[in-house]
């Protein structure tokens, strides 16, 4: 009976902990919904709606440039972004948000849960997006840091899913 009790509270954690887990982002391309890359260029899907293209255009914008902490927090361009500021200059570019925002203030953001066409994956001290299939991030490259596009799959354990109503 002891063991009975053991072994249902063990399954009874364990299907509490992996609820709670957010799953990671993993690239799948979804013919006239995914974005492709090219050269570091993300080149949208040909009917995405112009909210979608304008945040990939911002992207593209600073794709490629160096990390710097704090970087891209001011009111312009900068010459180099760390990870919310990278995402707060995108959102901005494509109208979706007003001014910068630290990457914990991301959790907040918008509406819960994955996205038609973009995603915020926010924690505190780290947040990356998904636009079109794409995964745009400061890290977790295996190359230099700084704003990249990627295809490349992240573990997202810890992260809260949010996206900008109606994308």
């Amino acid at each position: 009976m002891n063991l009975r009790l053991v072994l249902l509270s063990t399954l009874t954690a364990l299907l509490f902990l992996t609820g709670c887990s957010t799953h990671g982002y993993t690239y799948h391309y979804v013919p006239g919904k995914t974005a492709t890359l090219q050269d570091g260029v993300a080149i949208p899907p040909e009917h995405a709606p112009d909210a979608v293209l304008a945040t990939i255009a911002a992207g593209n914008r600073i794709a490629g440039l160096p990390y710097r902490y704090g970087g891209g927090h001011g009111s312009g361009e900068d010459s180099g972004y760390d990870c919310s500021g990278s995402v707060s200059y995108v959102l901005r570019g494509a109208g979706l948000l007003d001014e910068c925002m630290p990457s914990r203030s991301f959790r907040s953001y918008g509406r819960s849960g994955d996205g038609d066409w973009i995603t915020i994956w926010a924690r505190s001290g780290h947040v990356f997006m998904s636009v079109a299939g794409l995964r745009f991030d400061t890290g977790w490259h295996g190359q230099n840091e700084g704003p990249r596009w990627t295809k490349k799959s992240r573990p997202g354990a810890h992260y809260e899913l949010r996206h900008p109503s109606g994308l």
